[in-house]
């Protein structure tokens, strides 16, 4: 999914108070685009080496930088600074309440390129904002699909349009369980193992049920009733019964899906008319809590059944020659 790019006047608006960010200077630039969610420390290319230097990410001037940076006579620091301003920077933040030079000013003015600072220092402000960049700059993808947290586990429901999908919701939501996204399902990736669902803002809390309409879920059930995001932990996805098809009766071939890269274990459930589909559902849950907790009731039949099997055949065995 496209997203709009990440400006600096964005980042400060976002960001700007938590992070005690102001502008010093070069607030012509603050449509710069931030291209990369990685920080840059600036202090080797201070010293002259910028082979690979990366000037789509924000560049940071610690402690170290401006102490070196200060150490400078005046004609190798512009000649230093102007090197680095030569680059097209998205910004250039000075961290740990660190004094700004007049020559940082100017060259940020002549450049188009923000100069910011901030008091906090460099490496609890480089955790704090890294962790803004990292979900700003995570992979997602909008998906057709409803979404709930059932027992704490994030179930999302998918399969053809009308085929029941809210209808699902509405009843779980009703037992207690809290819807997080209706029709429009979007899907964030923020770790390589992890996914997260939301809805999109104009949705939030709204249940489309077809013939009825449009349902506000937090104005009729309450606020305990939903939330903003949920991992996503297990795919339901919601199939008309066939009488040719082979579905999965024990539970031990596990199968998967893959949205961004990521593998989320999936349960194909036959629907029918009279088929109890909220309570498959927590079933669903709960059963997914048991593995995690280490107990898998497929593998467990499958344990006892194979026991059952050598000890009878052990029996047979002993008796095979036994004439007495």
């Amino acid at each position: 999914m496209e997203r709009e790019p990440l400006t600096i006047a964005q980042l400060i608006r976002d960001e700007g108070r938590r992070l005690a960010l102001r502008i010093v200077a070069g607030s012509d630039g603050l449509k710069n685009i931030i291209r990369e969610e990685e920080l840059h420390r600036s202090g080797l290319a201070l010293t002259g080496f910028t082979a690979l230097f990366p000037e789509g990410r924000i560049q940071l001037l610690g402690n170290t930088e401006m102490l070196y940076l200060r150490q400078l006579n005046a004609s190798d620091r512009r000649e230093t600074l102007e090197r680095l301003f030569s680059f097209k920077l998205p910004c250039v933040i000075a961290t740990a309440g660190n004094r700004v030079f007049s020559l940082l000013r100017e060259l940020a003015d002549t450049h188009k390129i923000p100069l910011l600072a901030t008091p906090i220092v460099t490496t609890k402000f480089a955790a704090q904002i890294s962790s803004y960049l990292s979900l700003r700059f995570a992979p997602s993808d909008n998906i057709h699909g409803t979404m709930v947290d059932v027992y704490g586990t994030g179930l999302l429901i998918i399969g053809r349009a009308g085929i029941g999908k809210s209808e699902v919701a509405l009843d779980l939501v009703e037992r207690g369980h809290r819807l997080v996204a209706d029709d429009v399902v979007t899907l964030t990736r923020r770790t390589p193992e992890i996914l997260i669902g939301t809805g999109p803002e104009l949705l939030h809390h709204l249940i489309e049920i077809r013939g009825v309409g449009v349902i506000n879920v937090r104005e009729m059930f309450g606020v305990r009733a939903v939330r903003l995001q949920k991992r996503v932990e297990t795919v339901v996805e919601l199939v008309e019964w066939s009488g040719s098809e082979n579905y999965e009766r024990l539970g031990l071939e596990e199968q998967t899906c893959e949205y961004l890269g990521v593998n989320i274990p999936l349960v194909r459930l036959p629907i029918f008319p009279g088929k109890n589909i909220t309570v498959i559902c927590e079933a669903i849950a709960l059963n997914l809590h048991l593995k995690v907790y280490g107990f898998d009731a497929a593998r467990a039949l499958s344990r006892k059944l194979a026991g059952r099997l050598r000890n009878k055949n052990r029996i047979q065995n002993y008796l095979r020659d036994d004439d007495e």
